[in-house]
């Protein structure tokens, strides 16, 4: 089985009231670690990469990689890029073989980021890729994405049809309360189920994406403060209301922070425990079972999309 575009999975997701898991990866063992869970629990993956990523790994590494774990997995798996700036770099993803793109022109004015957006539709639809957009501006920090909450937005309704078709965007991320990185939160965190219901009423049928949707267990945090880290309390968004926001429009929802929590949280447990060891298959090896572990809870508790690969 070849890469897939989210097309399909979207379609299914949006009808059966649950949404596709989109998990950043850096590494070998994170890939194989977030495959093994979609093998667990036979789910549909989009295994994403940052512009980060791309400069720490090599975009050729990740896709021979995810490639791989396709043929080994059996799975319908979907090779996207996330927060692309720049039409430059979505053109460079598209033509290595991503089945995905997001172009993420929001810092810009409404209208240009129609032009830039439509431009990377143009180029990708014509080889097979599908993109995403983003409308409105999340706060918080992650990877490239920089955004003060002073600078962040709601996404407007009135403008989600506009944009769509203008643009011939096939999956919009809006913001509605979000936040990207994993210690985000003053107060009470609250999504804006009034925006999401909204525009699935003005977007019949057509899928919704929600970034910064980590929600990081407060074993992680635990974990890493008592074997030598100094982490506030984990305050992401409730799994209930990313749960409820499945079942309406958003068929695709971003984990990362989640996954570097229990990367982290394993290896400062592990060296702790073990000073003397540097054999890194010794330390990175419960690392990826920690990572199939937290995706695994991901895609029962919070997506509702195990069985449906």
């Amino acid at each position: 089985m070849p890469l897939v575009t989210s097309t399909e999975m979207f379609k299914k997701a949006y009808e059966g009231g649950y949404a596709i898991g989109a998990f950043n990866v850096n590494n070998m063992e994170i890939i194989q670690g977030i495959v093994e869970a979609g093998k667990l629990e036979h789910a549909p993956l989009i295994l994403q990469v940052s512009s980060g990523a791309r400069k720490y790994a090599n975009p050729i590494y990740l896709t021979k990689m995810v490639e791989a774990a396709v043929e080994e997995s059996g799975l319908p798996i979907c090779l996207h890029l996330d927060h692309g700036d720049t039409y430059e770099l979505c053109k460079d993803c598209v033509d290595k073989g991503f089945t995905s793109v997001m172009i993420d022109a929001s810092k810009h004015s409404f209208e240009e980021n129609i032009k830039i957006t439509k431009n990377v539709v143009e180029y990708a639809h014509d080889h097979g890729v599908v993109v995403e957009a983003e409308l409105g501006r999340l706060a918080g920090v992650e990877d490239a994405v920089n955004v003060s909450a002073k600078d962040s937005s709601y996404t407007d309704p009135d403008q989600v049809q506009e944009f769509v078709t203008k643009t011939g965007v096939d999956s919009l991320a809006i913001a509605i309360g979000t936040s990207h990185g994993a210690y985000k939160f003053s107060g009470e965190p609250k999504l804006r189920f009034d925006i999401l219901e909204e525009v699935g009423e003005r977007l019949p049928g057509f899928p919704i994406v929600l970034h910064g949707a980590s929600s990081v267990p407060q074993y992680l945090t635990d974990q890493i403060n008592e074997y030598g880290g100094d982490m506030p309390g984990a305050r992401g968004v409730p799994e209930e209301m990313l749960r409820r926001a499945a079942s309406m429009a958003v068929c695709k929802i971003n984990i990362d922070s989640d996954i570097r929590m229990a990367v982290t949280a394993t290896l400062r447990k592990y060296f702790k425990e073990n000073p003397s060891h540097f054999d890194p298959r010794q330390y990175l090896g419960p690392a990826r079972n920690a990572v199939t572990e937290i995706v695994r809870h991901k895609l029962v508790n919070v997506l509702g999309c195990n069985g449906k690969a």
